[in-house]
Formats: C-alpha cells, structure tokens, sequence
C-alpha cells in the first residue's frame, strides 16, 4: 500500500465527507486516481460508504477498522511490554485491545520479530499486588464522562446500597482500584468503580461538567491541618514505598490535610508502628493513641 492510501484511511472518518475532488486536490492527483484508491481501500475491508448528489461524498463508517500500525522492530517490542503491564490492570477500559493486539497483530508480524517477542517474554515479569475486585463499568463510565451525560447508579457503601445521580468527570487507577470522582448535585464525591453494581444513562447532557485532568488542577479549598511527623530509619524506608508520605527528608514528613481525611490518616499511620511518631496536630495524635489502643483491647483477657 502506498504512502497516499495510508494517509487516506487516515484522514477520511465518519464526522466528516470527502469528494473525490476535495481529495484530488489535497494530494495534487487526478480524480480518477483517487476513485482508483478508493476502490483499493474498499477490496481490502475499509468501511467507506458513498453519498450521491450534490452534496454527497465519501465518509468512513463509525465502527470502521482504524489503518495499521507502521512500527519498527524496537516498537513493536515495546509495545509488547506495554501489553504486559496492562494485562495486570483489571477491567482496562475498552478491554478489547489487549487481545486484539496479542493475537491479531501478533500474528501479522515478521516471523523474527515473533521470535524476539517470545524471547524477551521469557526474560521479563511484571510482578504487582492484586487487590482485585470486579469493577466491570470502567467503559461505561468513561463514555459517559467523555460525552458529558449524567448516569444512575446503585453504589454498595459500608452499610447499604444506594441510588445516585451524577456526572462522572472520568476515572483513574490507583493502588490497584478504579475511582470515579462526580459532581452529585452541588459537591463532589469519590466513588470506588468496584463498588458500583449498575450504571445507567438517564439521556441528560450538561456541558459544563468539568474533564478528569481539570478537577486534578482544581485547588483543594477545604480547611487543613498542618501535619508533622517523625520516622524512624526504619519507618523513612518504608514511607518511600507509600504514596502519601514518600516526600518523607531526614526522618521528617510535613504537609497540609484536610480536616475531613485525618482519620484516613491515621488508620495509615498505625501501618508503621512504632516507626512513626505524629508530633502535630494532637487531633491526628489522639486518633492514633485510641486505634492503638482499639488494637491492644482486642489482646485483652
């Protein structure tokens, strides 16, 4: 397939029609060799369907097969490993990539690079916890954060399942679960996708609901407790594994909570023992003595 064709599949979607002139014109060939190109792209499965008329033209189907990849040797490898570490996140949006990509597009490279491919796999291993929990609505919820459409959802808390309404502005992965921040009404609230049983549109669109990346740079106005902290040796190793409290500098860890998380906090901090002590706030001081203490009544005769 020649150069043009590949810019063709490219350019040609199904937002937007092509006449054979406007294409003509664009690459400074003939008509009749873009109406031969586009009988090509048609033999070899491209979608493309045809509207006559004075304003018809050329449009790819919605669903069409995207134009393949031209990568080279290191690419391709490297694509293989990013494959690896998805495989070890559960329910990955739209989680027909991964093997579309290890079986189709395998099976459509060189025999040596196949061969590389299969080496290196034997050669390395993406070791990670899994604290998996089914959380089947990840692309659902994205479509819907991507479209700015309000859902339904019944979400299983502590004590009870309920019913909210809201926008989800979209969702991330971290410590091994998916969250979905979403504006419910006038706040905004975080929910774990694992504990979400249903997710149903409701048809409304509000295009004012904010993308995922610009809550992030949203600043924080909650009020806050300034929060300092010792660690031991010990303790400052571990802390540079956590992802709170790895800024943790010679022995010392400092930085502003919201009010609201300190018993987040502090459940945390009893993870390090005798290897952390809280010297401020005392509200953050006295949640740590008494789940301490919590923990020794248990031992209790």
């Amino acid at each position: 397939m020649n150069e043009r064709r590949l810019i063709m599949m490219r350019i040609i979607d199904s937002r937007k029609k092509f006449t054979a002139r406007e294409l003509a014109e664009r690459f400074n060939v003939s008509v009749r060799t873009i109406q031969r190109d586009l009988d090509y792209l048609q033999q070899i499965g491209f979608p493309l369907y045809s509207e006559q008329g004075a304003h018809g033209g050329y449009r790819a189907l919605e669903n069409r097969i995207l134009p393949p990849l031209q990568l080279t040797r290191s690419e391709a490898l490297g694509l293989f490993l990013l494959l690896e570490i998805l495989e070890k996140v559960p329910d990955f949006p739209f989680d027909a990539i991964r093997s579309h990509l290890a079986v189709q597009y395998y099976g459509s490279l060189p025999s040596d690079v196949q061969t590389n491919i299969d080496q290196m796999r034997s050669h390395i291993s993406f070791r990670m916890i899994q604290l998996y929990e089914p959380a089947p609505w990840t692309t659902e919820i994205l479509e819907a954060a991507i479209t700015k459409q309000e859902i339904r959802i019944a979400y299983r808390s502590a004590k009870r399942e309920k019913e909210h309404k809201l926008y989800p502005f979209g969702i991330y992965f971290e410590n091994d679960y998916w969250y979905m921040p979403a504006r419910n009404e006038d706040k905004v609230l975080l929910f774990r996708v694992d504990r979400i049983q249903n997710v149903e549109r409701t048809g409304t669109v509000d295009l004012e609901v904010p993308s995922l990346a610009e809550w992030m740079q949203t600043p924080d106005n909650r009020e806050t407790a300034e929060v300092l902290l010792r660690f031991s040796s010990f303790g400052a190793r571990l802390a540079k594994d956590d992802p709170i409290f790895y800024t943790v500098t010679d022995g010392h860890w400092s930085g502003p909570v919201p009010l609201e998380e300190l018993p987040f906090t502090a459940r945390k901090l009893i993870r390090f023992g005798p290897d952390v002590q809280v010297l401020s706030p005392p509200p953050l001081r006295d949640m740590v003595l008494q789940l301490l203490r919590d923990s020794m009544d248990q031992y209790k005769e």
